[in-house]
């Protein structure tokens, strides 16, 4: 018989491969997935939508982080970071972790079932963009901005559950949320960057060369100007603008954190960015709930 021990320690093992105990990831994909469907519906979502997304979203991170760790399962022991992670010290098999994936991946298309079609078309290159994306790292000299299209189609995905199209605002959206998360993950990599030139992987933080710290930036500049062009054309209210102004005080703070380049202050910055998109949805919440 398994022992209640053995189960317990496989749990723990499932539960750090899919990071149920490092949230950060789930709050990023989650947030402009929320201002998706505040700016789709003008305010009002539906709460089964809301309860659906962040769902879905919560279980697609899992799977993505299932399958990020199987395909860096050569490289992570050699990582400072990753080195404890149930792949890297031998704690779960290959097999196990296809299994995890593939049974998180059916779970998130059960829950788009009950939504319209468009949005059940759309899960389709979500979950392969998500599920492609850890092998970019191999080829492709700007991963960053790979994972920035999967962590953004939670917003057409959003405008088309909720009015049954995708406008061109939606993928303008899709664009500013792309510029922010190459600026988080490239922070996060310049973290990494010692590491992944020995293992010879590619990231956006090494493709920059010295001017890693001023790419996040730009990108973040980027990033704010879409936004504050965004609330323009909607003629959002002044908390939104307020948000926004709020979100520029905090990734200055960022600089400050990644401009020498030191590890820990650079993790922090990147986790520093859930705040970021917290002050933007509740801009774009409390516009339209005074509007």
């Amino acid at each position: 018989m398994i022992s209640i021990a053995a189960v317990r320690d496989r749990y723990e093992n499932y539960r750090q491969l899919m990071r149920w105990d490092k949230p950060i990831g789930t709050l990023l994909l989650l947030w402009p997935t929320l201002w998706a469907l505040w700016i789709a519906t003008h305010g009002a979502p539906h709460l089964s939508i809301i309860a659906i997304f962040c769902l879905g979203t919560f279980l697609m991170r899992s799977a993505g982080c299932v399958i990020n760790d199987y395909a860096d399962r050569d490289y992570d022991a050699h990582v400072a970071r990753t080195s404890q992670r149930p792949f890297a010290r031998g704690a779960v098999s290959k097999k196990e972790a296809l299994l995890l994936a593939a049974l998180l991946a059916i779970l998130s298309f059960l829950l788009v079932l009950p939504l319209n079609n468009l949005t059940k078309l759309l899960s389709v290159p979500a979950v392969l963009i998500a599920a492609s994306y850890p092998f970019t790292k191999r080829f492709f000299p700007m991963p960053q901005a790979y994972l920035g299209v999967a962590f953004s189609f939670g917003i057409p995905m959003g405008f088309a559950a909720e009015t049954g199209e995708v406008p061109a605002l939606a993928w303008l959206l899709l664009l500013a949320n792309l510029f922010w998360v190459v600026a988080y993950d490239t922070a996060y990599a310049i973290a990494d960057k010692p590491d992944d030139l020995k293992i010879g992987i590619k990231t956006s933080a090494i493709t920059m060369g010295e001017y890693d710290v001023a790419g996040v930036m730009l990108c973040h500049a980027a990033f704010l100007a879409l936004m504050c062009g965004i609330g323009v054309h909607l003629a959002l209210a002044w908390p939104y603008y307020l948000g926004l102004a709020a979100a520029v005080g905090l990734i200055a703070q960022q600089y400050f954190e990644i401009k020498d380049r030191d590890r820990a202050k650079c993790f922090k910055a990147f986790l520093d960015n859930n705040r970021v998109g917290a002050v933007v949805f509740a801009g774009v919440a409390l516009s339209y709930w005074l509007g």
